[in-house]
Order: C-alpha cells, then sequence, then structure tokens
C-alpha cells in the first residue's frame, strides 16, 4: 500500500465522532454521513464528508482508492478486557459448568484462575508469543483492531514478568495494539490463603516496582471480589500503583455486591468491569466520576448468570464499554458478533448504543478516546468495511461476523476475499 489511501462511494461511514467518552444518551447518536469518502495519509485520518466533497478536495493520482459501493465503514472494534495470553486450557471446566458446578466450586476444586497460573509458569516466552499471536489473528478477523491484555496468570514475580513480556513483544510484532495491564491481584496463591494481606504486600513490594520498572503495563487491575481481595486490599493495590504511574482499573462487583463501584469512583479508575451486581449509588457515583462501566456479557452468558443491569446503568448517565473478557476459563471466546447479540438480545442495548460500546468508549476504557475509536480527522486510520450497506445488519445477522476488510494504521491487514488471511505484520 501507498501512504495515502481513499475510501469512496461509502454508503454508510459510522463514525461514532468523539474525543471522549458517550455517557447516556450521548451513546444513541453515531454520527452517520451517507455517501461518503475517507482520506488517509500516512495511517492516519486527513479527511471525512461527503463523497462529492471530498473528491473534489483532492488528487487521486498515485493513490489507493478502495470502492466501498453498498458497504459500510465503521471505525475499529476495540476489546478493552481480555485476559488472552495464558498456558494451558481449562475444557474440563466448562464440563463442571454444565453440570450445574458453580464457579467458586471450581476454584475450590484447584480449577479455575490458580489451574491457568500452573501451565502458564509451564509455558516458555516463546510458547505464550505464538499463542498469543493466534489468537490476535481471530481477533482481526472479528474487526478488532486494538485490544486490551490482562497478566494474572503468575501470580509471582517471574511469570507475571514473562506474560507482560510476551504481550510487548506481540504489540511490537504484530499489527493490532496492544494495551496491557499488570493483574497481578487475580487469585489467591494457595501459599497465601488466609494471609491475603501479606499477598498484597508481596505485590506492591516486590512485583508492581519490576513492572514500572521495565515500563511493562499501562494500567493495574485487581479482582476485588468476596473470597478473593477485600476492598480495603483493593485501595491499598490500587493507589499504590498510581503512585507507580499505573492508571487504575478493577473487576468489580461481578459475584457479590461488595462495593467496587463506589471504590472505582473514589479512586476515580479509568474502568471498573463486570459490575453484575453494582449498586445503583455505586452506578450514580460511576458516572460522577467519569468511571467508564466496561460490560462483559459473554462471561455471563457463560457462567449462566443473569446480565449487568446495561440498561440502568447507561440510563443513570454513566458510558458503557463491552469486551470479550477472552480467558481460558469462564469465557473463552473472541468473538465479538456474539458479544453483539448478547447486548443486543440480552441486555436491552440499541444497536447504536453497542456500536458506540465497541468503539469510542472502549476506547475510553482504555484512556485513548482522543486517539482511536471514532472516524474523525486526526485519528488513526483503524477502520472496518462491512459487507453491508449499513450498520443495521451487524446486530442482525446474528452471531456472524460482517467483517469484510480490516484496516489499521491507514493498511489493509485484513481481507476476507483473501481466504481470512492477515495482509501485514508490523516492521
Amino acid at each position: 500500500m501507498s501512504k495515502r489511501l481513499l475510501i469512496k462511494n461509502v454508503n454508510e461511514i459510522v463514525t461514532c465522532s468523539g474525543f471522549k467518552q458517550k455517557k447516556g444518551k450521548e451513546m444513541s447518536d453515531l454520527h452517520i454521513i451517507n455517501d461518503g469518502a475517507i482520506l488517509i495519509e500516512d495511517g492516519i485520518i486527513k479527511k471525512v464528508g461527503n463523497n462529492e466533497a471530498v473528491l473534489k478536495e483532492i488528487d487521486t493520482s498515485e493513490i489507493d482508492i478502495i470502492d466501498a459501493k453498498d458497504r459500510c465503514v465503521l471505525p475499529g472494534f476495540i476489546d478493552p478486557h481480555t485476559h488472552f495470553v495464558f498456558g494451558g486450557y481449562r475444557a474440563e471446566e466448562y464440563g463442571w459448568r454444565l453440570r450445574g458446578v458453580n464457579y467458586m466450586e471450581i476454584m475450590n476444586r484447584g480449577g479455575g484462575i490458580v489451574n491457568s497460573t500452573n501451565s502458564t509458569k509451564e509455558a516458555t516466552l516463546e510458547e505464550l508469543i505464538e499463542a498469543g499471536m493466534k489468537r490476535l489473528d481471530s481477533m482481526v478477523s472479528f474487526g478488532v483492531t486494538t485490544v486490551e491484555g490482562k497478566s494474572g496468570y503468575g501470580l509471582d514475580l517471574d511469570t507475571e514478568i514473562k506474560q507482560l513480556e510476551a504481550m510487548k513483544k506481540l504489540n511490537e510484532t504484530h499489527p493490532l495494539d496492544i494495551s496491557t495491564t499488570f493483574l497481578g491481584a487475580h487469585a489467591v496463591p494457595k501459599e497465601y490463603k488466609g494471609r491475603e494481606n501479606e499477598f498484597i504486600d508481596y505485590i506492591i513490594e516486590k512485583v508492581l516496582p519490576e513492572v514500572a520498572k521495565r515500563n511493562l503495563a499501562e494500567f493495574c487491575d485487581i479482582f476485588c471480589e468476596d473470597n478473593v481481595f477485600s476492598i480495603e486490599q483493593s485501595r491499598k493495590l490500587l493507589s499504590k500503583a498510581k503512585e507507580f504511574g499505573l492508571k487504575p482499573k478493577l473487576h468489580a462487583d461481578e459475584i457479590v455486591p461488595l462495593g467496587g463501584a463506589e471504590l472505582s469512583a473514589e479512586l476515580e479508575a479509568i474502568s471498573a468491569d463486570h459490575l453484575l451486581q453494582a449498586s445503583d449509588e455505586g452506578i450514580k457515583l460511576m458516572a460522577k466520576n467519569n468511571v467508564v462501566a466496561t460490560l462483559l456479557p459473554g462471561t455471563a452468558f457463560s457462567l449462566k448468570e443473569k446480565y449487568a443491569r446495561a440498561r440502568d446503568i447507561i440510563d443513570a448517565g454513566c458510558a458503557v464499554a463491552l469486551a470479550t473478557d477472552m480467558n481460558p476459563g469462564s469465557c473463552f471466546t473472541e468473538s465479538i458478533p456474539l458479544i453483539i447479540a448478547l447486548a443486543t438480545l440480552y441486555m436491552n442495548m440499541t444497536t447504536e448504543e453497542t456500536i458506540n460500546a465497541l468503539t469510542i468508549n472502549a476506547a475510553a476504557a482504555l484512556d485513548k478516546a482522543d486517539k482511536i475509536g471514532s472516524i474523525d480527522v486526526g485519528k488513526k486510520a483503524d477502520l472496518v468495511i462491512h459487507e453491508f450497506p449499513s450498520y443495521n445488519y451487524i446486530p442482525y445477522h446474528i452471531g456472524v461476523s460482517t467483517v469484510e476488510k480490516v484496516i489499521k494504521n491507514g493498511n489493509i491487514i485484513y481481507s476476507k476475499e483473501d481466504k481470512g488471511g492477515l495482509l501485514c505484520y508490523k516492521i
């Protein structure tokens, strides 16, 4: 590809225009341009508007052109909560769940997060990179252009660093951009059972400084949950992480209403995620303090739990993002079409809210809404061309990807017509 790309004759450009999170009623506005065109130069969006007006202003010689007649173009999808770097699998646990064994009982059997830590500790750095590469390739085919990845399958210094280094290497070599989160407090190791405060001190004193020193993460997260880490422990770790320059996130109120939503507002976290049991007061405080509510319907679906109250959260004036929670246990999927289906059919979200939740608000959940997440002049040219003329077809084609081409930094990196192969890697 040349450094200039023109996408013309687009039936619908769904811009999701904005440079910050969309809250409440704002999530219904997609800022659509009909019969539009987009000019990209050096990986940046230079012009977007009516087809005739854009073409009139540019010299189309020495420029690559995509004719998107009868197509719609959206910002690249952003997946702001995943655990995609891990060793081993937990297929047996899926069978247990089908027989009625709940998540906490699986953990008590030696399954769950601790099970994955053993496999991840045994995996080499190269094995983690190779497995992560394949998962990222699959994400691209669903239209994802930026993904967040968490550590947390180490629970010790060496393995946490190994996971984060794998993501750093993948960010350097794979076309997707990866935002990295340190989740050292993902579970309590067996040797620290009953000594959770000591484990938090270990993470703060031994692991966190090394993560910060090596510049391996943008965010720090914690599993704030009953029988895992308390509000006080979560506050202590995330406050210390802020001192090291890591922005706070947290797994909040997934299983019981512990007060994680309230804590996220207190700490002015970038996002609070899960929120199946979040209180009305917690949601209200999150909206007030601009904490993005990242909802993970795939996890509720997989665990046969009630979904987060997306309708109430949006109506309370909060910004909602959506993510897959791709992980080896509770939600082994990177399928954006599945997330769209669950959000629209079972979480009472409109198509417009769902699209904003996977683009501009997902960008806000990574503190990057000023750079990605919408089709605006000056932003990175991360775009998806869909094979239908309107965004309305995306949820309508239930559970099936409508992605035809994926453009990352102005380069076509995926095309369905090329048998789904990735076309470009970072150099």
